[in-house]
């Protein structure tokens, strides 16, 4: 008797007794929930993501990038609804970056669809340092390259929708920071030029001395404070 194979053979496993009940004892045993979500290759695109549009202007470029990522939500309208990251587009001017962003934007996609832990994508870029130096953004903060300013982009993302914690001071250094705060806006403090004090009330800015001063007396503008007068 001969048996017709219509589909090719790839792959083949043989099933061992022991086999039979280590699974029979997973099945017996209650599973444990997991925060980790995995995806898989066969998740089809939705025809519509909730996205973000974050903009990147450096001093090393005279064009502004722009950085789209967008969302899937998992398990919409149940108490386990979740918002992950599902693929990510970055858009400039310059060429000079076209072939890397290419290829960064198709990995960063994959990552996201594959699931599980994408945090660890926040600390690989922003390790990424520029051999010719890094630049300063317009707040003061140091960027080390492009790439590790895409880095905090994704990580500013990845706090928005809940998949990492911002980081928090503790009391301690928070009390302490009020302190030098208040300790340097006390030393740096100026006086308005119109604040209250013991001129009259409604006295003109002195072009002189710059004080709230200046008053008609004897039909004459008079500064109480340098004693400049229109009359001489």
């Amino acid at each position: 008797m001969s048996i017709k194979i219509d589909k090719r053979i790839t792959k083949y496993r043989v099933e061992k007794p022991e086999d039979k009940a280590a699974a029979a004892k997973a099945a017996a045993e209650p599973r444990k929930e997991a925060n980790v979500v995995w995806m898989h290759e066969k998740l089809e695109r939705p025809e519509m993501l909730i996205g973000s549009t974050y903009k990147i202007k450096t001093p090393v470029s005279d064009h502004a990038m722009y950085v789209t990522i967008n969302d899937i939500v998992l398990n919409e309208g149940t108490p386990h609804e979740q918002r992950r990251p599902f693929e990510i587009f970055i858009n400039s001017k310059n060429l000079d970056h076209f072939q890397w962003i290419v290829a960064l934007t198709r990995i960063i996609s994959a990552v996201f669809r594959k699931g599980g832990d994408v945090t660890f994508l926040v600390d690989e870029m922003k390790a990424v340092f520029d051999p010719r130096g890094g630049y300063w953004q317009a707040g003061g903060k140091f960027m080390p390259s492009i790439i590790a300013e895409l880095g905090y982009v994704v990580e500013k993302h990845l706090q928005m929708i809940g998949l990492l914690k911002k980081p928090e001071l503790d009391e301690d250094r928070k009390k302490l920071i009020e302190e030098k705060k208040a300790e340097y806006e006390a030393k740096t403090k100026q006086v308005d030029a119109f604040a209250k004090s013991h001129f009259p009330d409604g006295a003109q800015l002195c072009p002189k001395c710059s004080t709230a001063a200046v008053i008609m007396m004897d039909g004459c503008m008079t500064c109480l404070n340098c004693g400049d007068s229109k009359c001489g």
